[in-house]
């Protein structure tokens, strides 16, 4: 795809979200999976279940645009979760395992706030207000993700891996 205009570049960046999040519904039942503490295998799977509203929300907007949200590949998150993986085959202690999920489940949560509020910065700009806010509700809950893994380091898990 030709990248001329600014409705061009948004129209990527959403399809390089939507591979994002469709590698993240399969990375996520694996961090549930591989994690300890019940909280934060909790937190994963309600992680998955929003990023299948993300998926549609996605799906939503493409065909708004009367476009395909398939066809591009996001190397970035493909390399976040295969740092995921790597933390998982290394087998550390459970608490240092559960304290890196976060780690790595924060650095999936930055790159996608970074991701959805970008476009939604463009999706204003082009006059898409509905698509925007449809992007807000996504990075709001995203942002939400992020402090509640916080909460979980801070309250104990990287507490327990210190130990």
């Amino acid at each position: 795809m030709e990248l001329d205009t600014l409705k061009d570049l948004y129209i990527e960046e959403l399809k390089d979200l939507y591979s994002a999040e469709k590698q993240l519904t399969k990375a996520l039942p694996k961090m549930a999976k591989a994690a300890n503490h019940p909280e934060l295998q909790q937190a994963f799977r309600t992680h998955l279940k929003e990023t299948a509203g993300h998926i549609e929300r996605l799906e939503r907007i493409c065909a708004d645009l009367g476009v395909s949200p398939r066809g591009k590949k996001c190397v970035g998150m493909e390399g976040l979760i295969e740092e995921g993986n790597e933390l998982i085959k290394d087998k550390p202690d459970e608490d240092v395992l559960d304290a890196g999920l976060i780690n790595k489940a924060q650095h999936v949560e930055h790159y996608e706030i970074a991701g959805y509020g970008t476009v939604r910065t463009y999706a204003r700009q082009l006059g898409f207000d509905e698509q925007a806010d449809l992007l807000q509700q996504t990075l709001d809950e995203e942002g939400k993700t992020d402090k509640l893994l916080t909460q979980l380091a801070e309250s104990g898990i990287n507490v327990e891996a210190e130990a």
